[in-house]
């Protein structure tokens, strides 16, 4: 009688258990580090240029992306930018400024574990049109 109560546990029972464990737990902390870098911003700053291209992309995650050419000296090649936001309101009157001279304000937050939520670190957050901002 012994021997039927010991023989109706199921050895690999406990290592079921252990391998959802591990794999809630990576779940879990998979999770906690998305929100932390996702609303941590490592630095934040400004940046003025002509908003050269301003797009929705992905094939599954539609994220907002856009160029900003950083003119040093007139006649040199400009230095691209590429940022991305994650406000719908922004995404539209940003893209109504295509072409115009901005000042952009952005966070950066670094670490971000997949490029579902944007293509670069560079979350635009507003910007101020800069006057007489057409490019010809």
């Amino acid at each position: 009688m012994a021997d039927s109560a010991l023989g109706s546990r199921r050895p690999g029972r406990w290592l079921s258990r252990l391998l959802i464990g591990v794999v809630l737990l990576a779940v879990v902390l998979g999770g906690l580090w998305t929100w932390f870098s996702l609303s941590w911003s490592y630095s934040e700053g400004e940046r003025a240029g002509i908003l050269q291209k301003f797009s929705r992309k992905g094939w599954i995650c539609k994220t907002y992306e856009g160029e900003l050419a950083l003119y040093v000296v007139g006649g040199v090649a400009p230095q691209i930018w590429h940022f991305s936001t994650r406000d719908e309101e922004l995404a539209k009157q940003l893209s109504a400024s295509v072409g115009r001279h901005i000042r952009l304000h952005y966070t950066e937050h670094r670490g971000i574990p997949t490029n579902c939520f944007a293509e670069t670190p560079y979350f635009a957050e507003s910007f101020t049109p800069v006057s007489g901002g057409e490019q010809r």
